[in-house]
């Protein structure tokens, strides 16, 4: 389900935490960044519901709708997280995409930006595939959702890069959210099926896929192997060396 959320509500959380020095800087008794921070403050200001002990882990927010976990980076580890806290209570995966980035280069020596670019690559929501195959034996788990919020960010990396750029692996330094254009719910098994481009030849490959979604083959691989162990697509034999894939009747049909 795709809203608009609360602008308003997240320009003040925006305004909260960088007014305390934050900006561009590690963060909180966790190494908390901006982005995971402002987020963090968004869906719950009060900050006694923030950073609470459950099944031996730390959650992010602990509230009257459960738990909520926001994972700005990879869901490497939340499956021992997921599996702890299950059964306990519904849990809320929270997982921002940036539909619009720019990004600042900044001289690490006097910490000054020297140059800003907008990013040419738009993100979207069914970005999140490529952190769900991860997880994916969770994904059919009763009390499990995901939220992503689609963002404008302000990426800020040193330039310490090892080419003559100095850009090639440089150090991401921060990223900061400055504006929310909407928010993605997903709960449910046709609500994934919802994020697969429309428009998709039957039979179709990893190839034409990639090409529907806007992604690159890799991301596309593995959003179709999380769709298919959702059974959300099926295999349809191979043209050539490639796997041929359809979606099931029942996805067809609506």
């Amino acid at each position: 389900m795709v809203e608009s959320g609360d602008p308003q509500r997240f320009e003040e959380a925006r305004l909260r935490v960088q007014g305390g020095d934050r900006l561009r800087a590690g963060i909180g008794t966790l190494g908390e960044k901006s982005l995971h921070a402002i987020l963090k403050n968004y869906f719950e200001p009060a900050g006694e519901n923030q950073e609470t002990r459950v099944g031996g882990f730390v959650a992010d927010i602990v509230g009257s709708e459960g738990i909520f976990e926001i994972q700005t980076k990879g869901f490497d580890k939340l499956r021992k997280k997921l599996a702890a806290f299950l059964p306990v209570c519904p849990v809320t995966v929270v997982y921002p995409v940036a539909q619009l980035k720019w990004v600042n280069w900044v001289d690490p020596s006097s910490g000054e930006v020297v140059a800003r670019n907008r990013s040419p690559r738009r993100g979207q929501a069914a970005d999140v595939f490529y952190e769900l195959y991860k997880i994916k034996e969770f994904l059919q788990t009763e009390g499990l959702r995901f939220c992503i919020p689609l963002l404008e960010v302000e990426d800020y990396r040193l330039l310490d890069g090892w080419d003559r750029t100095k850009k090639r692996r440089a150090t991401r330094s921060d990223r900061v959210p400055t504006r929310l254009f909407g928010q993605v719910w997903v709960s449910g098994w046709r609500e994934w099926g919802e994020l697969i481009p429309p428009g998709l030849p039957q039979p179709f490959t990893a190839k034409e896929y990639a090409k529907a979604a806007r992604q690159r083959l890799e991301m596309a691989r593995r959003a179709l192997n999380v769709l298919a162990s959702l059974g959300l697509v099926e295999r349809a034999g191979k043209a050539g060396r490639a796997y041929l894939y359809q979606l099931p009747a029942e996805m067809e049909n609506g």
